[in-house]
């Protein structure tokens, strides 16, 4: 990996985007975030788990027909993670995708311990960032399990709209399964509102839904319970959809934009939040399944 060098850290702070519903902002949310990361100093990791690949583009890359990516992480062994490892922008490194990685859900079901494969895989240079950001395709499936097997947190970009809070309670159930299964240290942060209409009634209800949903929680030892809407939203801004097909990020491409400013703008909340939120201590079994029916019932 050309510039890599050691962090003082032993562990990065892991990150999966992740929303089954697509087309919310979550490869946008990625790649901007990790440009943000990056531009304030932190030596940062993405990784493109979306067969569409649309995270490379962000960063002018498509990957050539023979060339390895992230789907030789889980299904070539002999290939080393190192060698996947692409450098976008000064402190800002990437691992592509293609369209195969759709293929790979599959063959992962005929492997072992197929939902730590990722964590594995990557663990030998995790040492070298500061922050991972793991970019989830828009499902539910082994992909984003082994994303949220390896995570410290998850971050769930979307929209302030009904469908998407119905969404919410959803994925919530899928992270305490594997936290209670497979990771005891994940977390959620919360969610970004993208392409957020500040004006929108139905939208300021919305919020005001999924505000109340966290508070519930609070002490529950449940994932969420530390979990906020993260502020600011990221405005509707045409910027963000116009960046990618000049293989840039925001930052790149119009770094006075509003787009530019709120991505800056949480990337800073982010880092304050990892200061003041301690993570959850283990808790045990039983703790954890006598809150389990909460995103269920209610």
């Amino acid at each position: 990996m050309k510039g890599a060098r050691a962090s003082q850290q032993t562990r990065p702070r892991v990150i999966a985007l992740l929303n089954q519903k697509g087309g919310v902002g979550k490869t946008t949310s990625t790649a901007n975030l990790g440009a943000a990361f990056a531009i304030a100093g932190l030596r940062t990791l993405v990784v493109d788990l979306d067969p569409q690949s649309n995270l490379s583009l962000h960063f002018g890359h498509e990957p050539a027909p023979d060339q390895p990516t992230v789907r030789d992480l889980f299904m070539s062994p002999e290939v080393e993670a190192s060698e996947l490892i692409r450098e976008a922008r000064e402190n800002l490194w990437f691992i592509p995708s293609d369209t195969e990685l759709a293929l790979v859900e599959g063959e992962l079901a005929l492997q072992p311990n197929m939902q730590h494969i990722l964590a594995e895989r990557l663990a030998s240079s995790l040492p070298s960032f500061d922050v991972v950001l793991l970019d989830c395709p828009p499902s539910l499936g082994v992909l984003s399990v082994n994303a949220l097997t390896m995570a410290d947190e998850v971050l769930v970009p979307t929209q302030a709209q009904y469908l998407a809070l119905r969404g919410l309670e959803k994925l919530l159930e899928t992270v305490l399964l594997v936290q209670r299964a497979l990771n005891s240290k994940l977390t959620v942060a919360g969610v970004l509102l993208c392409m957020h209409e500040s004006q929108s009634g139905h939208g300021k209800a919305v919020v005001q839904e999924m505000e109340s949903y966290f508070e519930k929680y609070r002490g529950s030892s449940l994932p969420w319970q530390d979990a906020e809407v993260l502020r600011p939203a990221v405005r509707r801004n045409i910027k963000l959809a116009e960046a990618p097909s000049f293989g840039q990020t925001i930052f790149d491409y119009a770094p006075l934009c509003a787009g530019a400013a709120d991505y800056r703008a949480i990337a800073e909340a982010l880092r304050e939040r990892w200061k003041r939120v301690v993570p959850n201590a283990q808790v045990s079994l039983a703790q954890v399944s006598s809150m389990a029916q909460g995103p269920a019932a209610s």
